[in-house]
């Protein structure tokens, strides 16, 4: 039986078979705030290539009542089976099906979520069908190009507001018709229903005029700085049209911030959902800010590139990330009006760091993916899928040109307008614009595996004037499972040289004195434009960060950046070398003191949030997997006391005492350091400009909760201050933070002896059982794990299993032994390949900190 599943193989099968004209879809919600379930009915016309010929559609729902074809009822017992309803004896031309059905609200993010507000009482609906599960909602053909238009009717409790893909009717004894879509794919279509509060605007240019809605619940409105999205929604708008040449697709622009959802944000057509943690209640530093206005663009740049032209199938689903991921940074870096000019700044040092982790994995796999079925592409919303792929699509631009790649991207919305293509689609109007044979290019970056290393040889004279410049290029060995052989392949690159304007030991700045780009191909390429030429106190390779690679410094750029990382002049090399030297780190290169001698002799000179919070997060994780763990506490010391020591002195109110003051709380020890954040919750000290607020607070009192200083009256004190949704998930996490066996027996039966949690109170749930100073007290959890996960696996939606099956895999023992148990579960349980490889990826975890503690002994013994 097929289960929950649908192959390729299938889904071409019925492709080839149906076209679909359009939907009707009427719902009863009028019980929603009551829960349960609810009558969804659907009305489907298609029509078939043949007579006689059989197919099915797809539902997952708890009872079908009614099921008519053409007019003729079908035993719903008979045809309804698994996640399918059978639709045997076909017309050739038109059919019409028509399906009753009881569907459920769910608390896990996936079809219909419905959550109830603490504050109000009142309860909040979204949709959320991004892979396969608008079948939860109602009957469809679950793919994304069996394209239709769709017709839906809400009926909802009086007073709510109902928010869909077309603009929002006026409603009629509490019944919402909305107008048909355009031709969409299934998984972009939305209802937001709910009392939800509305901000509203228009974006008009050149006699355009698109109505703009932000939403969110009443709670939160007070926190709604919707100015500042419309704002960027507005940049992104000019951007967008400009370099696409098409006008916005949908009639209407709404975006809805949404509880408990499992994504950042989600391209539905018209009506874009998007998590409500970017409703900031408390102060955030302007990295969150960043993110959330990435995050928008994102999304915008999705109404083209994904839904008005779609994948054929989800193997492209890299092409549809990728191209909206680099779009919405691009569109920061280059609008006049951006805040974030710096945002390629940004993407070196997060998304890259994420794909190069993600690229060094067993389950390693080409940008354009092998996608046999759902299962796979559940488990691929991934780093290579976003961000690897980001990073070649940006290296695609710099080969053909960016005004040549969007001239094809024009031709191709033009040409495949609410129609779905391939990859081979855009490549060939790439190919028209550039002029360039992409066929290599994209068979050695699309369709292999693994990453590449970039090592400078230099040779210079007595004098230190180069006289021999080469790159060589590596192709290290695939992970072990991993699929695939090591390829070398074309780059376009920078190669940068600088110098320090200063005197040694004073101040000054690291300035680029010269640049040369070249293509670098094969095993070594040399650079005769460097011959001759002084050498400068620091070469870098990939300079401007325009291809997809691991880059190492020779031994003289080294030692120089070793003294002078905080120097550069500009904040893009920076992010490079630190980057570099947390890939060295994670590689055994470079040993865990090491990293974090560099990490303080550099980051106080790091004027770059976002690169300083993820330095913070890099040392944390650095010291308690990668130390040599006889060391590991000497060096949570010596960072603790650097991260009280910079909160001190940083500048009053400002993003870095933010930061500082929260790397402090998460690695507090000392009963100096800890009276220190009671002091600071009780206010019985201040620190000048640091507003202790709710967010906070919370984050003193789950470090305070796990050092074993706070328990459950505590944590309940801190619950009623802050009645909220956060607060909920904030307090789940610190009691589950708890260093006693009764702390952790009661979360651990919450996550996986009930299915009761909601999916964001799991996760918080997960996060505070999960500590890395509690190794002892965790140690008999890995049997736990390893005798609960397949059947977790099996038993429960996706997302909720997702979470048990990576969050509690027992990473922080770090040992042979958890690899040996890892091995034996992985021989003989026989899981599904989508949790043999989310368990495969935990385990080189593991394996990874094994060798960068070895590493890290090695250079206290040397």
């Amino acid at each position: 039986m097929p289960g929950t599943n649908l192959t390729r193989e299938e889904a071409q099968q019925r492709a080839k078979l149906l076209t679909v004209d359009s939907y009707e879809v009427d719902l009863d919600l009028s019980g929603a705030q009551e829960g349960g379930t609810y009558r969804s009915v659907t009305t489907v016309r298609f029509d078939s290539a043949e007579t006689g010929a059989e197919s099915f559609i797809d539902l997952v729902a708890p009872a079908v009542h009614e099921v008519t074809l053409n007019g003729d009822p079908l035993d719903p017992a008979e045809v309804f089976a698994d996640s399918r309803i059978a639709l045997p004896g076909l017309l050739e031309g038109r059919n019409v099906v028509r399906v009753v059905a009881d569907c459920a609200y769910t608390n896990t993010g996936e079809g219909l979520h419905r959550f109830v507000d603490p504050v109000d009482q009142q309860a909040y609906l979204y949709t959320q069908f991004e892979v396969p599960d608008a079948r939860r909602v109602f009957a469809s053909f679950e793919q994304p190009d069996l394209k239709a238009t769709f017709q839906f009717t809400v009926k909802a409790p009086s007073g709510w507001t109902v928010i869909s893909n077309s603009p929002t009717p006026e409603p009629k004894d509490d019944v919402w018709v909305f107008e048909p879509t355009p031709r969409i794919s299934t998984y972009i279509t939305a209802l937001i229903v709910g009392p939800y509060h509305s901000v509203h605007s228009v974006y008009e240019k050149d006699g355009q005029s698109v109505p703009l809605g932000i939403y969110c619940r009443p709670s939160l409105a007070e926190f709604l700085d919707s100015d500042a999205i419309f704002e960027v929604t507005r940049q992104g708008f000019d951007w967008f049209q400009e370099k696409f040449d098409y006008a916005y697709p949908f009639e209407k622009y709404d975006q809805l911030f949404v509880p408990e959802f499992n994504a950042g944000a989600m391209e539905n057509a018209g009506a874009v959902t998007i998590r409500d943690q970017y409703v900031f209640r408390s102060k955030v530093t302007d990295a969150a800010y960043e993110l959330r206005a990435e995050t928008i663009l994102h999304e915008l740049a999705h109404m083209w590139f994904g839904d008005l032209v779609t994948m054929e199938w989800w193997n492209d689903l890299w092409l549809n990330e990728s191209f909206a991921t680099y779009t919405s940074i691009a569109c920061q870096a280059y609008h006049p009006d951006s805040r974030w000019p710096h945002s390629w700044t940004t993407f070196a040092n997060s998304m890259k760091t994420w794909a190069y982790r993600q690229d060094q994995l067993p389950s390693t796999h080409p940008i354009m993916a092998e996608i046999r079925d759902l299962d796979d592409v559940l488990v691929n919303f991934d780093g290579i899928t976003y961000a690897k792929g980001a990073s070649v699509l940006k290296q695609l631009v710099a080969y053909v040109g960016m005004d040549e790649f969007f001239r094809g991207v024009q031709a191709y919305f033009k040409a495949h307008a609410f129609g779905n293509t391939r990859l081979s689609d855009l490549l060939g109007a790439l190919e028209q614009t550039s002029g360039r044979d992409l066929g290599t290019w994209s068979q050695k970056w699309l369709q292999t595996a693994g990453i590449n290393i970039l090592r400078p040889e230099i040779e210079t004279d007595a004098d230190g004037v180069i006289t021999s410049f080469a790159i060589r290029q590596e192709a290290p060995a695939l992970p072990a499972g991993a699929q695939g052989e090591p390829t070398l392949r074309p780059h376009r690159i920078a190669v940068g040289l600088y110098d320090f304007d200063g005197a040694e030991g004073g101040s000054g700045k690291l300035v680029r004195d010269e640049r040369v780009e070249l293509d670098v191909d094969g095993e070594l390429t040399a650079v005769p434009q460097l011959v001759g030429r002084r050498r400068p106190d620091v070469i870098l390779l990939n300079d401007d960060d325009l291809s997809y690679a691991k880059v190492r410094l020779d031994e003289d750029s080294l030692a120089f950046v070793t003294e002078h990382l905080g120097d550069f002049e500009s904040s893009l090399p920076r992010a490079l070398c630190w980057a570099s030297a947390w890939d060295m780190t994670r590689d055994a290169e470079l040993a865990t003191r090491d990293y974090l001698a560099l990490v303080l002799s550099g980051i106080g000179k790091e004027s770059d949030i976002g690169v300083v919070q993820s330095l913070h997060r890099q040392v944390k994780l650095a010291i308690e997997l990668y130390a040599d763990p006889t060391a590991r506490e000497a060096l949570l010391t010596r960072w603790t006391d650097a991260t009280l020591a910079h909160l001190r002195s940083a500048e009053a109110g400002g993003d870095h005492q933010l930061a500082w003051a929260r790397a402090f709380a998460a690695t507090a020890r000392t009963p100096e350091q800890l009276d220190l954040l009671e002091a600071l919750l009780e206010g019985r000290e201040t620190i000048e400009g640091l507003a202790v607020d709710t967010e906070l607070r919370w984050a003193f009192v789950q470090r305070l909760a796990a050092v074993g200083r706070f328990d459950e009256a505590e944590i309940a004190a801190e619950y009623e201050r802050d009645k909220t949704a956060a607060g909920e998930r904030h307090a789940a996490t610190a009691r589950a933070a708890r260093p006693s066996e009764e702390a952790k027996a009661e979360a651990w039966a919450s996550v996986v002896e009930s299915d009761k949690l909601p999916n964001a109170v799991q996760e918080a749930v997960i996060a505070g059982f999960v500590q890395t100073d509690q190794r002892e007290l965790l140690a008999p959890y890995t049997d736990k794990y390893f005798a609960v996960v397949k059947e977790i696996w099996d038993t429960r939606s996706h997302e909720i299993a997702q979470q048990v099956a990576t969050g509690l895999y027992p990473g922080i023992q770090v040992a042979q032994e958890t690899l040996a148990q890892t091995d034996a579960w992985l021989a003989s349980a026989e899981p599904s390949a989508a949790l043999r490889r989310l368990v495969s990826e935990s385990r080189s975890g593991v394996e990874r900190a094994l060798k960068a503690q070895a590493a890290d002994a090695q250079a206290t013994t040397a």
